[in-house]
């Protein structure tokens, strides 16, 4: 039995190190991703929300932002990969894609001077500074990005920061199917 006791560390430190090349095996060869996790809002409205928007404070509804294709872009100023993927979020709005955002869990004077510092692609920004719209959207942290057809149902979401692949190959299809056409916006 001492023995044993000897040898348990190394056996629990075994079993982890296998548990662990064995997941990292899954996702090198795609069949686990670890963000791949199912939100419950896929085909179902958006849900309703009463928030102040960044730039002025007024209230926004989503009956103020729903009518027409868009993304829903959940970010914050402490989020790392937001860094990342904001050159690639003012390019789609320059390129005619309409962004909505949701400043989450952050302070109002760090989100304005990102936008202003890095280039403001959102038609709005929703300051959800306690959370409780990213609650009812449920996100798992920032970035994710959702597409909203034109009768605010939700489509699709993607967790982690989008890039030129990640649109490519996850939104494009999706906006082309949408939209009814061969190609999208």
């Amino acid at each position: 039995m001492q023995r044993l006791k000897l040898f348990l560390p190394v056996l629990i430190f075994t079993l982890l190190a296998v548990i662990f090349f064995g997941v990292e095996r899954r996702v090198l060869t795609g069949d686990y991703a670890p963000t791949d996790l199912p939100s419950a809002l896929i085909n179902k409205p958006l849900p309703a929300f009463s928030k102040p928007a960044l730039s002025d404070g007024r209230i926004v509804t989503k009956a103020d932002i729903v009518g027409e294709v868009f993304l829903l872009n959940v970010w914050a100023t402490w989020c790392p990969s937001c860094h990342y993927e904001h050159p690639f979020l003012v390019k789609l709005a320059e390129e005619g894609m309409r962004i909505v955002s949701v400043d989450y869990k952050d302070e109002i004077t760090a989100a304005k001077r990102w936008l202003n510092e890095k280039g403001n692609p959102y038609t709005v920004t929703l300051f959800d500074q306690d959370g409780s719209f990213g609650l009812d959207l449920g996100v798992t942290g920032a970035p994710e990005t959702y597409l909203i057809d034109a009768e605010g149902i939700v489509r699709f979401r993607y967790q982690g920061a989008l890039d030129e692949r990640v649109w490519n190959t996850e939104f494009v299809p999706l906006l082309a199917e949408i939209n009814g056409q061969g190609k999208s916006q």
